[in-house]
């Protein structure tokens, strides 16, 4: 059987998103999103809110063509992968980060809040790098700020 490495978030952004470039000219927009659940706490019976963060990247087109949008406290639905990668930093140190490629960012709400929703993907292709690939708009469902 083969393996499935999938990564699902609904969640806010924690600061707006930073838009750099590789070597080869293509644009990266890294955001981190923080994702809230709820459980009762067995001790004192009172409900508490757990919050995590995950690091996000999105390469190419979509990175050029959110990155207006991709502000601090909007929701977003992001589908990609969980990929670890390691680099030394500027004092030599071997370190490896955890993030989320994401392979389609759904914008929930519009920039007001209101109904309106965006998504914006690309087809993946087996052994797709995050820079390599088709990318192509996805059907929208309402206005669109954009």
């Amino acid at each position: 059987m083969g393996s499935v490495n999938k990564a699902i978030l609904v969640g806010n952004l924690g600061r707006d998103a930073e838009l750099t470039m590789t070597s080869g000219g293509v644009p990266i927009a890294r955001f981190s999103v923080a994702t809230t659940s709820r459980t009762k706490n067995s001790q004192t019976g009172t409900w508490e809110d757990r919050t995590d963060w995950h690091r996000v990247v999105l390469f190419g087109r979509q990175a050029e063509s959110l990155r207006d949008y991709l502000k601090k406290g909007t929701l977003v639905g992001i589908d990609g992968r969980i990929q670890t990668r390691s680099f030394e930093d500027r004092d030599g140190n071997k370190r490896s980060v955890t993030e989320v490629v994401a392979d389609r960012v759904e914008l929930i709400g519009g920039r007001s809040g209101g109904g309106g929703r965006a998504a914006v993907g690309r087809q993946a292709e087996p052994d797709d790098e995050p820079s390599v690939g088709r990318e192509e708009a996805a059907d929208t469902d309402d206005d669109i700020p954009f």
